[in-house]
């Protein structure tokens, strides 16, 4: 059976301490962004095929879908944030460098959210665009830490792997990106490849506390609390087509706007849920846990592609 990567807390703490940057480094307010340019790539935001939208209107949409990419990485780190140190908290008075490198993921975490801030802040001033976004963040932790530990360490689990294919595949090397935006996902791409490492080790730990039956129902809650975001994504799309509509200054057409809700849907449920679950190596490390409910995440992510 394969158990997926092996990682270790010191080689986490070793790649945290290397890696670090601040806010300063990733974004310059004093710098607007280039709105003559698109924020998110084409396999993540799916614009460029909406050929019954104008060139400046798909430009705008891809501009609002970057805007609610960094945000909904905001909000989950809301709950990211708070269940790292309370797993830290539980054996604060164990393994040292343990102790260290979950810490230093609390605080890359809680960094992240304070960047997002500051993005979403200079994205209002340099573009003039009015965007709306899911949450508020504080009732979708709420909601998501109610289920058990496990199930939302694999959610956290596919969130961190998910990142990392969205930089490896989708946005290294595509120099059309907006540059302060590449770099800003490129500095959060290397902290979290530190992240997807430690709750890889997370996850073993909360499931080796458990029976084989129960880290299936976890994998089963953790689809549940999928299900959930993806009705939250449903909405995301709305806001956006909203957005988009303010920015133009006139409503789409009717047709026009069943095509970007159409096309959005899909192109949102890939980015958030389906590049997660069909992660080669996020289903290898369920697989470590719980082969027969791999399987049902592995069957059930191209409905999400």
């Amino acid at each position: 059976m394969s158990t997926g990567p092996v990682f270790t807390y010191q080689d986490a703490l070793d790649a945290s301490q290397r890696t670090r940057w601040t806010l300063e480094d990733v974004l310059d307010e004093r710098v607007p962004f280039d709105l003559r340019r698109p924020f998110l790539p084409e396999p993540l935001a799916r614009t460029a095929r909406l050929g019954s939208l104008a060139p400046r209107d798909r430009l705008l949409l891809n501009q609002i879908r970057g805007h609610a990419y960094l945000c909904i990485f905001g909000l989950v780190e809301e709950f990211i944030l708070p269940f790292v140190l309370d797993h830290a908290r539980s054996q604060l008075a164990g393994d040292d460098v343990r102790t260290r490198a979950l810490l230093h993921f609390v605080e890359e975490e809680a960094k992240h959210i304070h960047l997002f801030k500051r993005f979403r802040d200079h994205f209002a001033r340099s573009s003039g665009l009015d965007c709306d976004v899911i949450g508020p963040p504080a009732d979708v932790a709420r909601e998501v830490l109610s289920h058990g530990p496990l199930a939302v360490a694999i959610t956290i689990l596919h969130i961190e792997w998910m990142t990392q294919r969205h930089y490896a595949e989708s946005i290294h090397g595509d120099d059309a990106l907006e540059p302060q935006f590449a770099r800003l996902l490129k500095c959060h791409w290397i902290e979290e490849a530190q992240h997807a490492q430690l709750d890889t080790l997370i996850t073993r730990e909360l499931a080796a506390e458990l029976d084989a039956r129960d880290v299936g129902a976890s994998i089963d809650e953790y689809l549940e609390i999928g299900g959930a975001l993806d009705g939250l994504l449903a909405k995301q799309v709305e806001l956006d087509l909203d957005a988009l509509e303010r920015a133009r200054g006139a409503r789409l057409a009717p047709d026009q706007r069943e095509e970007v809700r159409i096309v959005q849907r899909a192109a949102n449920r890939w980015t958030y849920l389906g590049s997660g679950m069909s992660h080669p190596v996020f289903l290898s490390i369920l697989r470590g846990l719980h082969p027969e409910g791999a399987e049902r995440v592995r069957r059930a992510a191209p409905a999400l592609s």
